[in-house]
């Protein structure tokens, strides 16, 4: 017969050490800070994007759902495209409810890339319709970007 038992640091029995300072920071964070490390999850809105090149062009798709369309904003220098928008946060609560659980994000989100050559920033065509930013950006005639060899 086998007397021997397993041992499991998170069980039933426990000894008191008031030096254990990683396990006091362990039960401060699980207890004290989860409420706020949720808030700051819920201000940082993620953008996905897709960029493909075809031809004289570059094609970029952007997800950004539950954004206005005056809300978003695209600069252009050079090869450099930046993409800005505001999820504004509305709260629909009438008198005598309470939110239960909510993991809508809201806040502002930027993204930047850069393309291999410039882009001509007058005949970019830029698109929103159901939460997708479509950009038709041209490429300028010339000769891509070229990398320094260092000696």
């Amino acid at each position: 017969m086998n007397n021997l038992m397993r041992f499991t640091p998170l069980g039933d029995i426990s000894r008191f050490d008031p030096m254990d300072f990683e396990n006091m920071f362990d039960r401060f964070a699980r207890t004290s800070l989860r409420p706020a490390w949720r808030d700051l999850e819920a201000i940082d809105p993620a953008m996905r994007m897709e960029i493909s090149e075809a031809g004289n062009e570059y094609l970029m798709k952007a997800d950004i759902p539950g954004v206005k369309k005056d809300d978003i904003h695209v600069s252009i220098d050079g090869n450099l495209v930046t993409i800005s928008a505001e999820i504004k946060h509305e709260r629909d609560t009438t008198e005598g409810s309470t939110v239960l659980c909510s993991e809508r994000c809201y806040g502002k989100t930027v993204r930047s890339f850069r393309l291999d050559q410039d882009v001509m920033e007058d005949a970019v065509e830029a698109k929103y319709a159901d939460g997708v930013l479509e950009l038709r950006l041209p490429k300028k005639n010339g000769a891509p970007h070229r990398e320094i060899a260092i000696s």
